[in-house]
């Protein structure tokens, strides 16, 4: 069986009174995610680490924030067409483990909601979809609340032909 692992990162500023999405669904904050797509954090995580397993660059070539047609659009979309540049290359997703990290709000319990969005955009499981977060113990830009991180690393397999 030919398996990959990659690993994805990504960073956005909060902004007080504009949308905060994560995992695909709005989370009631008073900042949001500056960035410009939807600046969907863990979604592009994802999309890092799906590009680099499957050696396919990174988001930023695939999908670049200088495009005018990508202003404003929602992370599922480029998930989703990461999910058929893997496919196209002949991989499929084995799992996807990932965290979140912010001081505020809280997420734990849009998790549920979060596995469930991605794997749909993924046709996968739900199960094959980890999602943690943490808090940097009010260290560091994350502590400060100035912005978000997410790590994901992922599992592909080739298709058996």
């Amino acid at each position: 069986m030919n398996i990959r692992v990659g690993f994805g990162f990504d960073v956005h500023q909060l902004v007080e009174g504009i949308p905060l999405t994560l995992g695909g669904i709005k989370i009631p904050h008073t900042k949001g995610s500056l960035g410009h797509s939807d600046a969907d954090v863990l979604i592009h995580a994802i999309c890092d680490a799906l590009l680099g397993a499957a050696n396919l660059r990174d988001i930023g070539f695939h999908f670049p924030d200088t495009s005018a047609e990508l202003k404003g659009i929602d992370s599922k979309i480029l998930l989703k067409k990461t999910v058929i540049l893997i496919a196209e290359k002949g991989y499929t997703i084995g799992n996807i483990d990932s965290t979140i990290s912010l001081q505020r709000p809280k997420v734990k319990d849009y998790i549920p909601q979060m596995q469930k969005i991605l794997a749909q955009t993924c046709e996968i499981d739900e199960d094959a979809i980890a999602i943690k977060a943490t808090t940097t113990e009010k260290l560091g830009f994350e502590g400060r609340e100035e912005g978000i991180s997410a790590y994901a690393v992922v599992l592909i397999q080739k298709l058996q032909r």
